[in-house]
């Protein structure tokens, strides 16, 4: 018994690949499209109430007289350190912060 094929058969179609002018094109209306996205950021009551707190503090919060004697006594060795007065201060700090108890 012989087969006989009519008709068309099914040849592959070429794949076409693009040229570097295409991938080029390409590339500049992804990054058109990309910079013509904006962001926005949406600020909480808390974060404004934070920022409108830093935004009112003023120079004169800062003592300059006592911040200048601090430098002074710093640079001629004449600045005494209150040990007990730091230690207190760090383990008031350290009962401010929140304990971890995952160890």
């Amino acid at each position: 018994m012989a087969i006989e094929i009519t008709g068309r058969t099914n040849s592959p179609t070429p794949i076409k690949t693009p040229t570097k002018a295409e991938v080029v094109d390409v590339e500049k209306r992804v990054a058109v499209t990309n910079t013509e996205k904006t962001d926005s950021v949406a600020l909480t009551i808390t974060t404004q109430e934070i920022k409108k707190a830093f935004g009112s503090s003023s120079a004169s919060s800062v003592d300059i007289d006592r911040v200048n004697s601090v430098k002074k006594a710093l640079a001629d060795g004449s600045y005494s350190i209150n040990a007990e007065k730091v230690a207190k201060k760090l383990i008031q700090l350290d009962k401010l912060m929140p304990q971890d108890n995952s160890t």
